[in-house]
């Protein structure tokens, strides 16, 4: 009898492991007011790895993390396709080299859209159900 529970808890285990998770949608925004303009993936993925600054107008564009977790940890997979521990890899290597500093980070998402009200050059990410009149979509993540 303990071998057959077992083998259930293995399966039910595996079975649950196997499942594909549902996450939510993801958007890299800027505050409402803001004219910067819908960017492309690769351009975010260049702001958000730190190897581009600026838009092809010259605007200089700062950046905005949420804090670590799941939302952030699929912002970055999705975008860039590198997990926690690989980003924190890069982001030290960049600031070692001083050749970019990290996104700065809001505690919450309301935090993020009272900077992004702030700030008209600031883009940041949030759910896309968090994403209200307060904010103007800059790109959807698949």
């Amino acid at each position: 009898m303990p071998v057959i529970r077992l083998v259930r808890g293995c399966f039910l285990a595996l079975s649950l492991l196997a499942a594909p998770c549902a996450l939510a949608q993801i958007v890299i925004v800027a505050g409402a007011r803001s004219l910067l303009p819908e960017l492309t993936p690769e351009q975010a993925e260049q702001f958000y790895l730190g190897r581009a600054h600026t838009l092809p107008d010259g605007s200089v564009v700062t950046l905005a993390d949420l804090p670590a977790g799941a939302v952030r940890d699929q912002f970055y997979q999705q975008l860039t396709r590198k997990n926690a521990n690989q980003i924190r890899a890069h982001w030290s290597r960049m600031v070692f080299t001083g050749r970019a500093l990290p996104p700065q980070q809001a505690d919450s998402v309301a935090e993020l859209r009272q900077w992004l009200a702030a700030q008209p050059n600031l883009i940041g990410y949030m759910p896309a159900a968090e994403a209200d009149g307060r904010v103007k979509v800059l790109l959807r993540l698949p």
